[in-house]
């Protein structure tokens, strides 16, 4: 007698929803209980009929978008250019904002895979989150890195970061200060890092480095970047890994009493369209942040379809001219 989907469920001790889901690859299953079922289908010699491979095939057209905060620009408009592209392809998006809480982002992920969504584009800043490691879902990333097997869509991190370098010390300044988010996230952005420290010493100058937590205020942001202003009264310059550090430390800048840029200069990250409108001088590096959004839908419908992926994808990155430096 042919086996049926209820005689692998028995056979593995899982349910036959359990089995829909590894034969499906939806939803978080542990990779014990993947095996165990596969198993049991090569035991059984079991094959589901082209009836079931339709029904187990079929598409919610939805998408899950995970990201730290939409309130982030740079967050914000890669969001928004996801959604609309999204939806012009038939999709509908549920979006969760984790706040860069780990337990918050657990249960957008719990919620977001029993919802049998097609798959996920996610940017979060939190790691060692245990669905990411076992579930079959598509998934595509934003400049992090989450797993061996998920994609990773990123800006030229490195070029950036020796662009707005380069910028500064053009400029005929040597002290010169880099703020970065923390170094014990997997990122490709750390690589803007590298290559302020290259490029400083390249130049025969001494880097000066400083971590910033995500979940900082504003306040206590602004705060904590006056007291290193303060140790280091010397700094002609400061390179902001993003643009809302570079904006708070332009404002402290003035506050402080400094002639910008006549005696000391910033550069930001990100360069979105929003900060270019509402603070066209701040010089800064432009992410392309459309086409970041093109290829990251293209590798995602490359998943969908089982179809092979890079690990990485580097795109180009640009300088806008303010005149903060």
């Amino acid at each position: 007698m042919k086996p049926k989907l209820e005689d692998v469920a028995k056979l593995a001790n899982v349910s036959k929803t359990t089995v829909s889901r590894v034969l499906n690859k939806r939803g978080y299953l542990s990779q014990e209980t993947i095996d165990k079922v596969n198993d049991a289908m090569k035991a059984l010699n079991y094959k589901p009929n082209s009836v079931a491979r339709q029904l187990y095939n079929k598409q919610t057209k939805i998408i899950g978008l995970l990201f730290p905060t939409v309130a982030n620009p740079f967050f914000g408009e890669l969001v928004e250019a996801l959604e609309i592209k999204l939806y012009k392809q038939g999709y509908k998006v549920i979006i969760g904002n984790s706040m860069n809480d780990p337990e918050k982002e657990r249960h957008y992920l719990d919620q977001l895979l029993s919802n049998q969504i097609d798959g996920m584009i996610v940017g979060t800043h939190n790691q060692n989150i245990e669905q990411y490691e076992h579930t079959q879902l598509p998934i595509v990333a934003i400049d992090r890195i989450m797993n061996e097997d998920i994609p990773i869509v990123e800006s030229d991190n490195y070029n950036g970061g020796k662009l707005a370098t380069e910028r500064l010390i053009e400029q005929g300044i040597t002290k010169i200060l880099h703020i970065h988010g923390p170094i014990d996230l997997e990122t490709p952005a750390h690589r803007r890092k590298t290559a302020y420290i290259e490029t400083m010493k390249s130049h025969k100058l001494v880097p000066i480095c400083y971590e910033v937590d995500f979940s900082l205020t504003e306040t206590n942001k602004k705060a904590y970047f006056k007291e290193i202003l303060s140790k280091y009264p010397e700094i002609e310059g400061v390179f902001a890994s993003n643009d809302v550090d570079a904006a708070i430390i332009l404002q402290l800048a003035y506050e402080m009493g400094k002639q910008v840029p006549k005696d000391f200069k910033v550069v930001g990250y990100d360069g979105t369209q929003i900060m270019r409108h509402i603070q066209p001088d701040l010089t800064t590096i432009i992410q392309p942040i459309d086409l970041m959004a093109d290829t990251a839908l293209d590798i995602l419908k490359k998943r969908l379809e089982n179809e092979p992926t890079e690990k990485e994808y580097v795109l180009p990155v640009e300088l806008w001219e303010g005149s903060t430096s």
